[in-house]
């Protein structure tokens, strides 16, 4: 089917087009929630703006990951396309090495007001959204290697896995997938460090946003023990967090009676549409047997929960236990059966203990997330050259993440006609991965036609997203 044809390139004279024609609809975004003129009003770096503000640099980094950049050098691709600079009405913008200087000019201070810019951007995409929308809040943190493989980096550090770099801490919204804070810890730093003051700027930011009810998420290095009763205390507050399985509690576990205990069902993950197909041959559990490797199986797993104060509380918690039977297997002879001990701790005492169990693992989705922050958007690298800067360049490229939420939530549930199937598809854009995102709504062939006030782009093609990026744009300008 692929037929070799007369194939001839030329230059056009006067039509001039680009490929990210979707950036016109965020640069209408960011108009619309004046997060240029916030950025300015409160961001403080520049003495003299010739001829960039504070706003052009926050922004000259988001618009670079959303146009497939994987580095900082990427930004002179963007500088040298004059059509890119018409897209967005620039004279011009930063370079790499000025965009580099403008991230080291950053006190850890700064960084903090930036955030604070973002949260108070977010309250108001939040407020557009239905009543459905701030029934709960939940609020995961965990912390992630970014490895480097410079050696003249400031702050950097050998982490627990041998390798050289930063370990930021990372706060999201699993409702979005927004993020919320990014902090920058040396590497060889535990990943619960900081973690109480991100989790209150966390729980101010939801509940002023209008969230009824906020629930925090973490594994076993975030059970603040010593925060527990003061989050506790407010009763929209509620938290499920790992706990260390420790000698006295596995002792406690062991000790539960029968009756104590109930078959954990995990539901199906997901559910077949249409007719079920046979699934096929696993290759690896053959191999194993094959070549008599020791192997540890899932059996079943039983859940059971008792009263349970730590050390550093004066209120009792619960203490849901998950127990797993394994077997332990060589080849295709059974060694000997074995169980294992999961704890979770939490405050919340109207969800049965299968609920709880749920809800915290669900909370192993942010690793996703984490993925297209490195990824995806590219926002966890460190191209710069000390921990504070590092961290800048986090918090302004993250920007390009949580614009996509953004641009999602904008999005209208119903237009006279269009109910459910206009809420699925806010769900199916807030959650697409950020490369899936771009090639949907970003990278679009067009043209771009200055005429008389007005700023045209002039799309020269059409996928199955078309009509939804238009709705979004209908939405924007009024």
């Amino acid at each position: 089917m692929l037929r070799p044809a007369n194939i001839q390139y030329e230059l056009a004279e006067r039509t001039r087009g680009m490929t990210y024609g979707g950036i016109g609809s965020m640069l209408l975004l960011v108009n619309k929630l004046g997060l240029a003129d916030t950025i300015d009003r409160r961001l403080h770096l520049l003495k003299l703006h010739l001829p960039y503000h504070e706003s052009d640099h926050v922004l000259n980094f988001a618009f670079n990951a959303m146009c497939d950049a994987t580095c900082l050098e990427d930004l002179e691709l963007r500088r040298n396309d004059e059509v890119y600079l018409d897209a967005i009405n620039a004279r011009r913008i930063p370079d790499p090495t000025t965009a580099g200087d403008f991230c080291r000019r950053f006190q850890p201070h700064d960084v903090r007001t930036l955030l604070d810019v973002f949260n108070e951007t977010r309250l108001k995409v939040w407020a557009e959204q239905p009543p459905e929308f701030f029934d709960e809040a939940r609020v995961d943190m965990d912390g992630t290697l970014v490895s480097t493989s410079g050696e003249c980096k400031a702050g950097m550090d050998i982490s627990y896995k041998g390798d050289w770099g930063y370990h930021p801490l990372v706060v999201t919204l699993a409702n979005t997938g927004e993020v919320l804070s990014v902090v920058n810890r040396s590497g060889n730093r535990p990943s619960h460090e900081g973690c109480p003051a991100e989790v209150d700027r966390a729980l101010d930011v939801c509940l002023r946003g209008g969230f009824r009810r906020v629930l925090l998420r973490g594994d076993t290095d975030f059970t603040q023990t010593k925060h527990l009763d003061r989050w506790s205390d407010d009763e929209r507050v509620r938290f499920i967090f790992g706990s260390d399985c420790t000698p006295a509690l596995h002792i406690v576990a062991d000790d539960l009676p029968k009756k104590a205990w109930q078959t954990l069902r995990r539901p199906a993950r997901y559910r077949v549409k249409t007719q079920p197909r046979a699934r096929p041959d696993k290759i690896k559990p053959q191999i194993v047997i094959e070549r008599e490797f020791k192997n540890i199986r899932l059996v079943g797993e039983e859940v059971a929960e008792f009263d349970y104060r730590p050390t550093a509380c004066k209120k009792t918690y619960r203490m849901i236990v998950v127990k797993k039977y394994l077997d332990v297997t060589e080849g295709q002879s059974l060694l000997f059966h074995d169980y294992r001990y999961f704890f979770y701790l939490t405050n919340d005492r109207d969800h049965s203990a299968t609920e709880i169990v749920l809800l915290a693992n669900d909370r192993c989705d942010q690793e996703n997330l984490h993925a297209q922050l490195k990824g995806g958007v590219r926002a966890l690298h460190a191209p710069v050259d000390n921990l504070v800067s590092n961290w800048a360049y986090m918090v302004m490229t993250a920007l390009a993440w949580n614009l996509k939420a953004w641009w999602a939530l904008h999005l209208p549930e119903s237009d006279g006609q269009r109910g459910e199937p206009g809420r699925l598809e806010k769900q199916r854009v807030l959650r697409m991965e950020f490369k899936t995102f771009l090639n949907a709504f970003l990278r679009l062939p067009c043209q771009i036609v200055h005429t008389g006030r007005r700023l045209i782009y002039r799309l020269l093609g059409w996928n199955p997203w078309s009509g939804v990026f238009f709705r979004l744009v209908d939405r924007l300008h009024t």
